[in-house]
C-alpha cells in the first residue's frame, strides 16, 4: 500500500532503491505519527471534515495503535512487507477496522507534512532523552570537583608543562562545558518545538483547517508560520539538532582524550578499577582504557554529523526533495549512541581513582615557575623583571619554588565556583518546556 500509489505501479528495483532503509527507521516515528493523527482527525472535525462520530471512532482507533509502539506490547506494531512506510501502514490499520472513515484521515495534509510533524515530534522527545542523561553527569562531575578539589595535578598548554591544575579544576571544566553545550540543545530544542502540519506539500492548503489547533494539542510552543518554510526547514532542523548533539560530543570526547593521557603510566594522574579496562593477549600488565577510546571516537563520528548533513542537502531548492529521506539513518541512530556514551562517561568517572601529591616530584618544579614571579611582583618588583629573573634563575639551575598555591579569584583553584555553575545549569533546564509537552501528549492518548 501506498499513499501516492494510483494505477501504475512502480518498477521493483526502484521501489527497493527509493524506499531503502526508510521502513526501519520508520517504526521510530510510529508513535509521533499517530499522535500527529489524533490532532489533525481532531481538527478535521471542528472545521467540518469530519463527523464527530468519525472523529471519535478514528480517534479511539488510533489510540489503540498507539499502544502497539511500545516494545513491550505483546504484538507490537510492524510495517507488513507491502506497506511502504508508517504512515501508509497506519492508514491500512485504521481502514481495516474503520472502512470508509480510516480513509478521511489523510484529507488536508499531505505526507510531506505528516513526515515533518513526525520528525519534529520525535527530535523533540529525543532531546528531552538527552536532557535527562546530560543532567546526571553534570552533577557527577560537580561532585567529584569538590572531593577532588585539594588533590593538585599538572596543567598544560602545547601538550608541556605550564602552571599547577587541580581535579577540582578538571571536573568542574566539564562540568560547565556541559552547561554551554546544553544552551545549544535548548536552542536545537526551540526550533524543533515548532508546528508544520498544515503547509500539506509544502503550499498549504484550500480546506479552512486550523493550525492553531493542532499546535495546542501537539503541545509545541508555535508554528511554522509560512507553508514555504515550513517544507524548507526539513534539513535545517536535523542540521541544528545535529550541531548541538555534536557539541556535547565535543565535550565528551576531549574529557575521553585526558583520561586516556592521565592513565597512561608516564602520567599517572588517575587509574580505574581492572573491571573497567582492558588487557593485552600478549602483555599481562595492561590495562587499556578502551572505554574512553571508543567514546572518542563515537563522539568524534557524532562531530561530524553537521557537515554530513550540510552536503546532503546542499543546493537544494525550495520545496520537498526525496534527498532529504536519507538525514534519518544518519541522525536518528546518534541520539542512541551519545546517550550510551554519556552513560559510560559516568560509570567511569564514579569509579576514578586520583592519585596523591602528583606535584612533589621534582620533575613538576616548573609548574610552580608563575607562582615565584607573582610572588616577586607581590613584593614590589615590575612583573618583567620579575619574569627575567626567574627565567635566569631556572636557566643557571638555581630556581627555586614551593608548592604551595593560593588562587582565590573566581573560577580558579581555590574558588571553583561549583554553586554558581549549577546556577547556570539550573537557569537552562529550567527553559525546558517539558511539562506542558507531557501534559499534551497525555490528552491525545487519553492518559489520565
Amino acid at each position: 500500500m501506498k499513499l501516492w500509489q494510483k494505477d501504475t505501479a512502480s518498477l521493483k528495483e526502484v521501489e527497493v532503491f527509493t524506499v531503502g532503509r526508510d521502513r526501519e527507521f520508520d517504526l521510530l516515528l510510529a508513535p509521533f505519527d499517530i499522535l500527529g493523527s489524533i490532532a489533525h482527525v481532531t481538527m478535521l472535525e471542528t472545521v467540518g471534515l469530519l463527523t464527530p462520530e468519525d472523529k471519535n471512532s478514528i480517534v479511539a482507533a488510533l489510540r489503540e495503535i498507539y499502544k502497539t509502539t511500545s516494545p513491550t506490547h505483546h504484538s507490537p506494531l510492524s510495517i507488513h512487507p507491502d506497506v511502504e512506510d508508517i504512515h501508509s501502514q497506519v492508514e491500512l490499520l485504521l481502514t481495516q477496522k474503520l472502512g470508509d472513515a480510516g480513509k478521511k484521515i489523510h484529507s488536508a495534509r499531505s505526507r510531506n507534512d505528516q513526515v515533518l510533524v513526525d520528525i519534529k515530534l520525535f527530535l523533540r522527545h529525543e532531546l528531552e532523552g538527552l536532557v535527562h542523561h546530560i543532567q546526571p553527569l553534570f552533577e557527577l562531575l560537580q561532585t567529584q570537583s569538590e572531593k577532588y578539589k585539594d588533590h593538585l595535578f599538572p596543567g598544560y598548554t602545547h601538550l608541556q608543562l605550564a602552571m599547577p591544575s587541580s581535579f577540582g579544576l578538571w571536573f568542574g571544566a566539564y562540568a560547565e562545558s556541559l552547561v554551554d553545550d546544553l544552551v545549544t540543545v535548548k536552542a536545537a530544542y526551540e526550533v524543533v518545538n515548532k508546528n508544520p502540519l498544515g503547509s500539506a506539500a509544502g503550499y498549504g492548503s484550500s480546506f479552512p483547517i486550523n493550525r492553531t489547533l493542532t499546535t495546542e494539542l501537539l503541545g509545541f510552543e508555535t508554528m511554522n508560520y509560512n507553508v514555504v518554510y515550513a517544507q524548507m526547514g526539513r534539513g535545517k532542523a536535523e542540521r541544528i539538532v545535529a550541531q548541538a548533539l555534536a557539541n556535547v560530543a565535543e565535550t565528551l570526547a576531549r574529557l575521553s582524550m585526558d583520561a586516556c593521557l592521565y592513565l597512561n603510566q608516564n602520567f599517572g594522574f588517575i587509574s580505574f578499577p581492572a573491571e573497567l579496562t582492558t588487557g593485552s593477549s600478549i602483555m599481562p600488565h595492561k590495562k587499556n582504557p578502551d572505554v574512553f577510546e571508543l567514546i572518542r571516537s563515537h563522539c568524534n563520528r557524532i562531530k561530524a554529523l553537521p557537515n554530513e548533513i550540510s552536503m546532503m542537502t546542499t543546493n537544494l531548492p525550495s520545496g520537498y526533495h526525496r534527498d532529504l529521506q536519507l538525514l534519518k539513518e544518519h541522525l536518528f541512530p546518534a541520539f542512541k549512541t551519545l546517550s550510551a556514551c554519556i552513560e559510560m562517561t559516568g560509570l567511569m568517572l564514579s569509579n576514578i581513582e586520583v592519585n596523591k601529591d602528583i606535584l612533589a616530584d621534582e620533575k613538576y618544579k616548573y609548574l610552580f615557575s608563575v607562582e615565584e614571579v607573582n610572588k616577586l611582583v607581590n613584593q614590589g618588583m615590575p612583573f618583567r623583571d620579575a619574569y627575567k629573573k626567574v627565567g635566569r634563575d631556572i636557566e643557571a639551575g638555581q630556581f627555586t619554588y614551593d608548592t604551595t598555591v593560593n588562587h582565590t579569584h573566581e573560577g580558579s583553584i581555590g574558588n571553583l565556583c561549583t554553586a554558581e555553575i549549577k546556577v547556570l545549569m539550573d537557569q537552562v533546564l529550567s527553559g525546558f518546556p517539558f511539562e506542558k509537552v507531557r501534559k499534551a501528549v497525555g490528552e491525545l492518548v487519553g492518559r489520565e
